[in-house]
This record gives structure tokens, sequence and C-alpha cells, in this order.
């Protein structure tokens, strides 16, 4: 039984009834675990399907693993079912009851819980502070001393301790987690969506999690929802399996039936790699890029880049393909001077490499990063000076210390015109321009020149059709005119498509390698997700 007050109780009720939100019955087995059934969900985005009639049953009680590639529709589900987000068609039962969520207040209502990849805890407050104030029923002025002893109380039923005292900013990484966690059930949450929820855990800390997870499940506390891509903790800890893919609903069932790789082909399909683009045969050479034992940690601390080792030669594309959150970014980032490694082992054209400028421009190191708006421009400067990030204190464009703006801006036209980009003009801020055209202004500057290595991230993550291509064909010809070309990408078939030699990277390492014309899409998939025996 809850120990809400009566009239806090009587308010949510009114509430529920005030905003379409039907309550459920108020009786002991309103605290024990609901399940959920979602039936034809259809959610769009513009001409964009994200979920196309999805159907599926998560049955109370339950600890249930919902998988599937990056970009399946995995994340615009559960934001459906909490409320996120409001369906075009379908139905969603909560304890079989049909609800018409339409925000995540009224989810929280009706005992629906998340725990997002990104931590949401109030850094200055501590541990107490945040569980207590998160309630829905906290009055105004609160009587610490009985929320404290209330809250002791539950964490003696809990098998982890945390510090309650203590800011959540001081917290590591998998301490905030694990109360992120301890959160949802302190709210007494009886339905518990977790989206990647061991990415900053250790094993040791992933297995104690989950496991006090199952056990409330099984015992009916709580039903457990978790998105993940780690197929040892999907066959270790979890009862049932859905999977999504594009989207649709593709297959599933208990766990103890479906092999491991029965779930890697689910989540990829039974699809042949995608015929490779024609090229101007040109043998790799030399190697340009050499990286050996690199060790990077993330922003909250976690080793995320974990000795990875790998080469590049020039005129070849070598594509590195990873579920999102495996190390990508950070070695990225790494190779591009945005983050400190831990352990740096990286050599350019055999010289030690620390991603200086000046190293940059000597060895004509190139990066075309993700969210190139975000990371590669400044939103409110000019098409023109955008491109002129690369050249602007060098020759013609600077004498003397200083900048000759008639250059500068005969340059940026010429780029616009043999980049395609398509702008009212060079003196346009560049944060006005599609996504598409962005990413061209970008290209236009770091391919122009003397480009030995080029380093590109997710190049073509939410562009239309007609961009992908253009800027694929870019990539192609850098590589057929002797680039070395390293290609970081969640999309396999990206990968397939442009690659001469493939990477797998899985929780910080690369445990797989192949060349294009040996891969096999389920023994990629597999190791996408984890299953490297």
């Amino acid at each position: 039984m809850s120990n809400r007050p009566a009239a806090a109780r009587v308010r949510d009720t009114a509430i529920d009834q005030a905003v379409g939100a039907k309550p459920l019955p108020s009786n002991a087995d309103t605290q024990r675990a609901c399940g959920l059934e979602v039936i034809s969900l259809t959610k769009r985005f513009g001409d964009f399907t994200a979920l196309d009639q999805v159907s599926l049953k998560v049955r109370a009680g339950s600890f249930h693993a919902l998988l599937g590639e990056n970009g399946a529709g995995k994340s615009t589900l559960v934001k459906c079912v909490v409320g996120y987000q409001q369906p075009e068609e379908g139905s969603i039962l909560i304890a079989d009851r049909e609800q018409r969520l339409r925000s995540p207040r009224e989810a929280s209502m009706l005992g629906v819980g998340m725990v997002y990849q990104h931590f949401t805890l109030v850094p200055h407050m501590t541990v107490a502070e945040n569980l207590i104030m998160s309630r829905i029923d906290t009055p105004q002025f609160i009587n610490w001393r009985s929320a404290r002893a209330d809250l002791d109380a539950f964490m003696r039923r809990m098998p982890f301790r945390i510090p309650l005292n203590t800011p959540a900013s001081s917290l590591a990484a998998g301490e905030k987690q694990k109360v992120e966690i301890l959160r949802q059930l302190y709210l007494e949450r009886r339905f518990l969506i977790l989206d990647e929820p061991t990415s900053v855990l250790t094993p040791d800390e992933a297995d104690e999690v989950l496991g006090m997870l199952r056990e409330k499940a099984q015992r009916g506390d709580v039903t457990v929802l978790m998105i993940t891509h780690k197929l040892r903790e999907v066959k270790a800890f979890t009862d049932a399996v859905s999977v999504l893919r594009a989207g649709r609903y593709v297959g599933g069932g208990a766990t103890a039936d479906l092999r491991t790789e029965d779930l890697a082909e689910l989540m990829v399909g039974e699809r042949e790699p995608p015929a490779s683009q024609a090229r101007n045969h040109r043998a790799a050479s030399e190697t340009v890029l050499e990286i050996s034992g690199l060790r990077a940690r993330d922003d909250e601390g976690v080793p995320a880049v974990r000795d990875v080792s790998l080469t590049v030669k020039a005129g070849e594309i070598v594509g590195v393909v990873g579920v999102s959150g495996n190390g990508q970014k950070e070695l990225v980032e790494v190779l591009a001077g945005q983050r400190h490694a831990e352990k740096t082992g990286i050599q350019v054209h055999g010289q030690p490499y620390k991603a200086r400028r000046s190293e940059m421009i000597r060895h004509g190191v190139a990066i075309l990063p993700e969210e190139p708006l975000r990371n590669a421009c400044v939103p409110g400067m000019t098409v023109a000076d955008n491109m002129a990030f690369r050249v602007f204190d060098r020759r013609p464009y600077s004498f003397l210390g200083w900048l000759r703006h008639g250059q500068r801006w005969k340059r940026a036209q010429e780029l616009i015109s043999a980049f395609g980009v398509r702008t009212p003009g060079a003196s346009t801020p560049i944060g006005k321009l599609s996504g598409g055209n962005v990413q061209r202004a970008v290209l236009a500057r770091e391919l122009t020149g003397d480009v030995r290595l080029l380093i590109a991230a997710n190049p073509v993550f939410g562009l239309d059709f007609k961009a992908v291509w253009e800027i694929h064909e870019r990539l192609r010809q850098a590589r057929d005119s002797g680039t070395a070309v390293l290609l970081i990408s969640e999309d396999l078939d990206e990968v397939l498509q442009l690659s001469d030699r493939i990477l797998v990277m899985y929780e910080g390492r690369i445990v797989h390698e192949t060349t294009r014309d040996r891969a096999e899409v389920r023994v990629i998939g597999k190791h996408m997700a984890g299953d490297h025996g």
C-alpha cells in the first residue's frame, strides 16, 4: 500500500480524470507490476514514418528487452509510452486499460517511469534531496525528518548503498545511474523503462543492478522494459524479447527460445551487403594513420576508448561501425583534438600526432565531425567565414597579419559553386542553411587543398537522399585520389557501401575486422550486439 496522504491520492485521481488518463483501481494491486500492450502504433515526423503499425505486448512482472539497430524506432516507441510524443494511430494499454497519454506526468501517475541514457539528477542537490523532491505528492513545506526516515527505510530494502548526503555532482557515473534507477523504485513505479541502463556501469555493477531488477520483476513488484544492444545481458536477465527494424516489429519471443544469432539476425535482417560502387582502382599503399593502444575516458570519467589499434592506408576507406555509445564519439574527438587521451599512440605519416592545428596542416588532416553545425561551424558567422577557418591566416588570405577579405570572398564563391552549396550568398550566416548544405559547406572546406587523411563521423546523419548520394560520392572521390579515409558510422549499410575494410567497435574496443569482399552482415551484427564467440 502507498504511504501517501489520502488528500494527495484524492488530488491525483482528480488530476487523472481532468487530463484524460484513466485512473487504475485503488486497491493493493495498484502497487504491483502492470503490463503494457501497444496495438498498431504509428508515429510520423513529416514524411518520415518512425513507427509503422507496431504491436507488441509486455507481460506484467516480466523483464522484457527491446532490441534494434540505431534508428529502428525504439526510442520513439518508449517516448510514446511515457507521453513525450503522441502517435498518429494505434492504442496504448497499461494494465489492460487503454490510455491516451499526453504528457510524462500522466504516464507517471499511472506508474510508468523511465531511466534515460543521460542523467537527470540536479547536480547541486544531495541524493536524498533528489529522491524526496521528485515525488508527485511533495508538499510545499517538507518535514525533512519524517521524509528522511521514510527514505532510510526504503534504502534498507535495496541491495546496494548510495551516500544520501552527497551532492549528485560528486557521484561517480555508476553511482548516478544507480540513483536514477533507485528514484523510480522510490516513486513506486510499476512499469519501468530503461534506456541503455548499463552504458556507464562496470560489468559487475551491471550484473548487480540488473539482477536486483530481475528479482523485483520475479516477485511481481515491477515490470521492466529495457532498451539495450548488449545481447549478453539480454540472455542473462530477460524473460522475453521484441525486435524493431526500420520502424516495424519484426519478431521476438521468449528469451530462452532464441539463440544469440537469432537475435542478431532479427536486428540486421537477412540482407546481403549492399553493392559497392565501382571505384577507380588504386591499391592502398603506405600507411597514413596508425593508432596503437589508444585509451580515453568519456565526460563522466568512464573508460570509453579501450586499447584501440587500427591503421588506414592511402587510397582506402576504413569503416568503423558500432551501436551508438560504444566509444566512437570519443575516438573522433581524440583525433580532432577535442578530447584528452589517457594513453596516446597515434602517428600520421610515421610521426607522432597530437591533433594540433599545425600538425593537421602539415600532414593534410581534415575532419568532418558529426553534427557539423555544432562541432565544425560558428552558426552566426557567414558561409564565407566558416569556409575560411582552415586558411584564414595563410597566404593569400592573410598578409602581415591583415585579413584579405576579397580573397576569402572569392574562395568562398568558388567552393559554393564547386560543391553545390545552396545558399542565398556567401554572406548568409551558415546557421540559416539546411543540414545538407551545411554538410556540403564543411566538406568543401575540409576537402579543398592538400588532404591526405580524412576523418568522417556519421557524415550523412539526418540528410535527404540526394545529399547522402552527393556526400558519399565525395568520400569515394577522396579515396580514389589517394586520400586515406577513416569513416566512423552507426549505419551498417553506409559502412558496407563505402568501406574497403570494416571494423566493429563494441564497448570501446575493436572486436572484429573484415574486408568488404568477405563481409557477412549477420557476423557483423552479432559483434555489434556483443556476441564475439
